[in-house]
């Protein structure tokens, strides 16, 4: 199951509803074992997300990832200190929330995101397999020449086809609150240096706040990467503690995501 989370966070993360709820209790458990069930995102769910996640595609809607064989947390529209969210009780559970660009964002400018979080995962380490946890991310999936992957990157993305249907995005850019590592440091995945994450929060101190961030795609995917981003393909928002089994809350507040096609 280690390998198959691994490849979790390679794959292309991916009428009118009535308003927001209140927030309630933590006591409700909206875990689902993705095994039996493969819930599907809601009229309601879809349409607080297009009010609050902002990209330059109005289609595909934004629409729930799940990982066979994990449990899922749903994203649930509720009111968080005042603002319109979408939580994620997590309990050693993967939640991915993502919206697929057709046709690809040839160009990107800024990022804006907000997020919410209560708890960190029990000893989470992004640098080891075993433990690399994170309460909250926002994945923006690439495309980009695949001739200059080595022959086990090849072999990892045919493996992802055939577990989840969906080939490696050539690099996966991964922002990241982090247990440990430092605002600003980049973390390789320890499978794949396809995936590489870009710390924005870390600690404990942020803790039931919200936190703002505001980047430059391409400033961060040179810094990761070193060289030009592709096309983008997809960005999701993805709250994982399946492997250090731990539970927490956290919040997705407004996302914008400038960009467009040529």
């Amino acid at each position: 199951m280690l390998f198959l989370s691994a490849v979790l966070l390679a794959v292309t993360l991916a009428g009118c509803a009535g308003g927001p709820i209140e927030e309630e209790s933590k006591d409700a458990d909206e875990v689902t074992d993705a095994a039996h069930v493969h819930p599907k995102a809601s009229a309601k769910l879809k349409s607080v997300a297009h009010r609050l996640l902002h990209t330059p595609a109005p289609l595909p809607d934004w629409d729930t990832f799940v990982f066979p064989g994990k449990r899922f947390a749903a994203f649930e529209p509720v009111v968080m200190l005042e603002r319109e969210a979408l939580r994620v009780r997590a309990q050693s559970s993967v939640s991915i929330l993502r919206q697929r660009f057709e046709p690809q964002l040839s160009r990107t400018g800024q990022l804006r995101f907000s997020w919410l979080v209560d708890a960190l995962p029990d000893n989470a380490d992004l640098t080891q397999s075993a433990l690399a946890d994170s309460p909250v991310r926002v994945v923006l999936a690439f495309e980009g020449d695949r001739q200059r992957w080595p022959a086990r990157v090849h072999r990892l993305s045919e493996m992802s086809r055939l577990f989840t249907g969906e080939e490696l995005p050539y690099a996966t850019l991964v922002y990241v609150w982090s247990v440990k590592d430092a605002p600003g440091s980049v973390v390789m995945n320890p499978r794949t240096d396809r995936i590489r994450k870009l710390v924005v929060d870390s600690g404990t101190a942020g803790l039931g706040q919200w936190r703002e961030h505001v980047r430059d795609i391409r400033a961060d995917f040179l810094l990761a990467f070193g060289e030009e981003p592709g096309p983008l393909r997809a960005v999701a928002l993805m709250t994982d503690t399946d492997n250090t089994q731990s539970r927490l809350t956290a919040w997705y507040g407004s996302l914008t995501l400038e960009g467009g096609t040529d």
